[in-house]
């Protein structure tokens, strides 16, 4: 059954509330969050999720409350890849720590609509071509195995075509000026770095929903599940990022751990009309592979730093009090 209008208006309505508190509230100024701001936002948009997914059951019934949490947890993992992403292109435009979090609320604000336009797509092209989701299955298993079998990943950002087409159309100033994408000068418009982060950002953002996207048709065709749990995922990848960037290296079976829930979740797709998994049995196994998968990173950081000798660890961590 078409979901009702008024909850497509009541949770985008919703959301762009919570954003307008989170900007004109509590990011007036510009700064970085500290650990502790970044874990009680971060709290904060598990709740709210959590608290959507209340409602889910309560107006749509436990099946599509279910199918909304596999998908949540589905696209909140894969969005923890993007980090990765974000530490790098942040270091190879050395953006000012104070001016990230407005990179990131921008670039997450624009990937809300990118994503709801590459959904509609996608719910339109599955409900017209039965045998796109065969597809969506096939490619989720190439990219299980490619990110299983291909772990070391080379981004090229300083020869990325789009920045190059960005650079030709318009100048880029050398330096940052505070947190504005453009300035003028001289009575032309011209771009920062700040600008060229944004957009690398996005250009991030779009291959990374090629991925995820499919993923979730893998759980519901629904496109108001998808839709929902898509942005619930991304609207907490902000304050993710401030809060895992530092450590998020040592969740060393993280990828491996992402390669198996793709390639679960294309298989799912392939043996749909002849293997029925149910949305609650794929929701155990996506959680009890990311359990294991952090666990496993935890142990095996916890007994190489065990393993170290004494004076090979101070070694190590004085030159990071020296920097400090």
């Amino acid at each position: 059954m078409p979901v009702n209008l008024w909850f497509w208006i009541i949770f985008n309505a919703g959301v762009l509330s919570v954003l307008a508190i989170d900007l004109f509230a509590f990011q007036q100024k510009a700064h970085r969050p500290s650990v502790k701001e970044a874990a009680i936002w971060t709290l904060i948009w598990v709740i709210l999720s959590l608290g959507f997914s209340w409602a889910v059951w309560y107006w749509m019934g436990p099946a599509k409350a279910v199918e909304f949490l596999t998908g949540y947890l589905v696209e909140y993992s894969l969005s923890v890849d993007n980090i990765f992403v974000f530490v790098l292109i942040f270091s190879y435009f050395a953006v000012p720590a104070a001016y990230q979090h407005r990179v990131l609320f921008w670039g997450i604000l624009s990937a809300l609509v990118l994503r709801g336009v590459m959904i509609g797509a996608g719910a339109a092209f599955v409900q017209t071509f039965h045998w796109a989701l065969y597809v969506f299955g096939a490619f989720l298993l190439f990219t299980g195995a490619k990110l299983l079998f291909n772990r070391k990943k080379v981004i090229d950002i300083a020869g990325n075509p789009v920045i190059r087409l960005v650079r030709s159309w318009m100048p880029v100033t050398d330096n940052y000026h505070g947190g504005h994408f453009t300035i003028c000068r001289n009575g032309r418009r011209i771009l920062t770095p700040l600008a060229m982060v944004l957009i690398m950002v996005e250009i991030t953002d779009v291959l990374f929903a090629v991925d995820s996207i499919p993923a979730i048709f893998g759980i519901t065709h629904d496109p108001f599940i998808i839709y929902t749990s898509n942005v619930c995922a991304v609207l907490g990848l902000r304050s993710l990022y401030f809060l895992v960037a530092g450590v998020v290296n040592r969740f060393v079976y993280l990828k491996p751990a992402l390669a198996i829930i793709l390639s679960f979740i294309g298989m799912k797709m392939l043996l749909a009309d002849v293997l029925h998994i149910p949305t609650a049995a794929a929701l155990g196994f996506i959680g009890s592979v990311l359990l294991a998968a952090t666990i496993l990173s935890l142990l095996v950081k916890h007994r190489h730093a065990s393993a170290q000798p004494a004076s090979e660890r101070e070694h190590h961590s004085e030159p990071v009090i020296n920097k400090r």
